[in-house]
């Protein structure tokens, strides 16, 4: 069955627009086409725009306010229009776009509404929602003004046009629509998605109404069969105002191009380069390169100390080896000396521990008997010794730290010496195991030295006996009995009065 067209003239033409039961393929049962994303037909906050305010690839026009997140193609004022558009034209068989946009205002009514284009030229500026009339190529309409009187909007329309009619305002393109559904797109809780796909020379419309934050919600809206659309065509989105104003908003514009199962890739015209740029290029290749050496030999010859110095500037394998291994050697020095003042803050502390044990027993004397809770002569000879014992070998041990660290500072800086740096470090490895050694027997000492126990304190006496507290016990029960008994003869000495 023909759709027919009546167009302001009054007559009737057989658009090559037409919805068959049959044709166009797309059925349940095909199979599903294979996307790919075409980002130079897209965009999509954040950092939707440069910073001198463009689009990438698309130009915007008329009251379009580009921003980060998203383009205000008008805002609610009155008597606005404004348009995005791709820069360059898309020129695949089969395709599939989602635009979110939201269409806000203060009135219970808004104007005019927005559009979606497909469409041969550029309609950078016209009567159409923003856009130019008499276009080649199809338009979804979001019209949210009732023209007609019929109170059927807001309302989706599909309009197609071959660039020779007017688009129908006095009927809100009832008589031109290819199809339609009764859906309002203003002042919705969540961003009003559409997703319109043309596959197999059929075009499918659907819509996210914007109640729910479910992205894939989408009920179906409108479907065109056997549409011949052209081959080539720019992707456009515009909008107007008119007596009333809305903001309307697009947050993204994403394009993919569908391929079918099966059928290989054919890459469009102008992805590949021509035979002529391509010797262009190559020809400005050459030039760049001659004007290069020629830049070369001109500082050669004004400085000529500098020459080879280019090619030192990478290292070879061996360079990078004794490069790392001196950066160890850094790394080992630097701990070498963070071990050696700790060493010393321990010497000193044992030091004084036994300067400090020393003239205790000096004061003390040898003969002198042992007070009640202070330890006996023995124990703090025992004392004394060990720590002698373990200053002892804590000097040892910052004697093989300083030797090492030493070592370690006499190491050649350049780039050879190979078998006295191995021996260098042999050294090191070495007084580093001692330290390791004496550390260890000196943990062990700690571990086996039994240490003196301090004495047990005599059971303090009680101050408070038996008989005590119980005569304590007895006076406050007494107490605690004539004052209840006081207190209820007051009591009812009261209530005589009442």
């Amino acid at each position: 069955m023909a759709a027919l067209i009546t167009v302001p003239g009054g007559l009737l033409l057989l658009q090559l627009l037409q919805l068959s039961s049959g044709g166009g393929g797309g059925g349940p049962a095909a199979e599903l086409p294979i996307r790919r994303f075409e980002y130079k037909y897209s965009f999509k906050g954040p950092h939707l725009v440069h910073s001198d305010g463009s689009i990438p690839f698309w130009t915007h026009t008329g009251n379009a306010i580009p921003s980060a997140d998203q383009i205000r193609i008008t805002p609610s004022l009155k008597s606005q229009k404004g348009s995005v558009w791709t820069k360059s034209k898309f020129s695949f068989e089969n395709w599939e776009i989602e635009v979110t946009f939201r269409v806000t205002g203060r009135g219970r009514v808004g104007a005019d509404g927005l559009a979606i284009w497909y469409t041969v030229d550029q309609g950078l500026d016209g009567p159409v929602f923003g856009a130019a009339d008499l276009w080649n190529g199809v338009g979804i309409f979001f019209d949210s003004f009732d023209n007609d009187g019929k109170k059927n909007n807001p309302v989706l329309l599909v309009v197609g046009n071959n660039g020779q009619y007017h688009y129908d305002h006095q009927n809100d393109g009832a008589t031109q629509a290819l199809g339609s559904c009764l859906r309002d797109f203003r002042n919705k809780p969540y961003p009003v998605r559409a997703r319109i796909i043309y596959y197999r020379k059929t075009l499918t419309v659907m819509l996210h109404n914007g109640f729910t934050p479910n992205n894939d919600d989408y009920e179906l809206c409108a479907r065109v069969e056997n549409m011949v659309l052209p081959s080539e065509g720019y992707f456009g989105i515009s909008a107007a105002t008119g007596g009333l104003a809305d903001d309307h908003d697009v947050l993204s514009f994403l394009t993919f191009r569908l391929l079918e199962p099966g059928r290989p890739v054919e890459e469009p015209a102008d992805s590949t380069i021509p035979q002529e740029e391509k010797e262009k290029y190559r020809e400005e290749y050459e030039n760049f390169q001659q004007a290069l050496d020629k830049k070369k030999e001109e500082f050669q010859k004004d400085h000529p100390d500098v020459q080879g110095e280019a090619a030192d500037l990478f290292e070879t394998v061996n360079e990078r080896e004794l490069r790392q291994i001196f950066e160890g050697q850094n790394r080992i020095h630097l701990e070498i000396k963070q071990l050696n003042r700790q060493l010393s803050m321990i010497l000193d502390e044992q030091r004084r521990y036994v300067s400090l044990a020393t003239e205790e027993i000096s004061k003390r004397g040898t003969n002198t008997a042992p007070q009640a809770g202070q330890l006996p002569q023995g124990e703090l000879d025992n004392i004394v010794r060990y720590q002698q014992e373990v200053l002892r070998h804590v000097g040892e041990l910052k004697n093989s730290v300083a030797n090492a660290l030493n070592q370690a500072a006499q190491l050649p800086g350049g780039a050879t010496g190979g078998y006295e740096t191995m021996q260098h470090f042999t050294d090191i490895k070495e007084n580093l195991h001692t330290v390791k050694r004496d550390l260890a027997a000196l943990v062990q000492r700690n571990i086996n030295i039994e240490k003196p126990k301090c004495p047990e304190l005599p059971p303090f006496p009680s101050c408070l006996s038996t008989t005590h507290f119980f005569m304590f016990v007895a006076v406050q029960t007494v107490l605690f009995i004539g004052y209840i008994m006081y207190r209820s003869q007051q009591e009812a000495a009261a209530k005589k009065f009442f």
